[in-house]
């Protein structure tokens, strides 16, 4: 047996008592980390998520189950009742909001799909207790009637004219396609979106523009036309500046 010194024996030993604090706050850090993972990634208590999205201007936080509509959402939690729940089965459109700048239906859109978008409903339309042009075309032109579609149709008509300053009559019926009317007062709701468009001023510039371009193409087709037909003169034996200095192009002899 290999004879231990007083001096080694203690020199060991209180080496090895040293370690063992080490080990174990090793241990604890690490097990605290995990348990610190454990909890970051697990799902809440309440099986719930929080999302952020803006609504009408406004930034909202909510916790919401992954099986809530946006619709939901709207009305139950936010008191937005102008949204109206209809088929709620994405069918008739009376549910329509914006989202991101396009007409969707929320009874069809999951909440969480929200997550960080902006939202409008029809409570957004007003400005300080002003209708916004769109609305007071809708009472203008008395396009709603029992009232239960009109917000859908106002949000579908003004996701168009955001994109679609001036649109066409095809186009605005292309758009409120997805809105059901029981009361099918569909020919005063598409008066009324072109009517809001007429009264835009970006709109007027839109149509300013295409009609001064439809001028400038007419006019140089009636000058090519011009100089087509005394060109022909010419070849006929008969001087073109009498055409010219007539005003217009003549067929024949005074």
């Amino acid at each position: 047996m290999k004879r231990i010194s007083r001096r080694k024996f203690l020199r060991r030993t209180g080496a090895g008592v040293a370690a063992a604090p080490i080990v174990s706050t090793l241990g604890s850090s690490n097990a605290a980390a995990q348990t610190t993972a454990a909890q970051t990634t697990a799902p809440p208590a309440d099986g719930r998520r929080e999302i952020r999205i803006v609504v009408n201007g406004q930034q909202r936080r909510l916790r919401i189950d992954d099986r809530w509509t946006l619709a939901e959402v709207l009305r139950d939690h936010l008191d937005l009742t102008g949204t109206k729940v209809g088929c709620d089965r994405g069918e008739c459109g009376a549910c329509t909001v914006i989202v991101n700048g396009d007409a969707v239906y929320s009874c069809s859109y999951l909440a969480a799909w929200a997550e960080g978008a902006t939202v409008m409903t029809v409570e957004g339309l007003a400005r300080n207790g002003t209708l916004d042009p769109l609305q007071q075309a809708f009472i203008d032109h008395d396009a709603p009637q029992c009232g239960f579609c009109t917000s859908g149709q106002l949000m579908s008509a003004k996701a168009l004219l955001t994109k679609v300053p001036n649109p066409s009559e095809t186009q605005v019926k292309h758009a409120l396609a997805g809105n059901l009317c029981r009361c099918s007062n569909y020919n005063r709701y598409v008066e009324a979106v072109l009517a809001t468009a007429q009264a835009n001023p970006r709109g007027t510039r839109q149509r300013s523009s295409a009609a001064a371009a439809s001028g400038s193409v007419g006019a140089t087709s009636s000058q090519s036309g011009a100089a087509a037909t005394a060109a022909g003169a010419s070849s006929n034996g008969s001087p073109s500046t009498t055409a010219t200095s007539a005003g217009g192009p003549r067929s024949g002899g005074r």
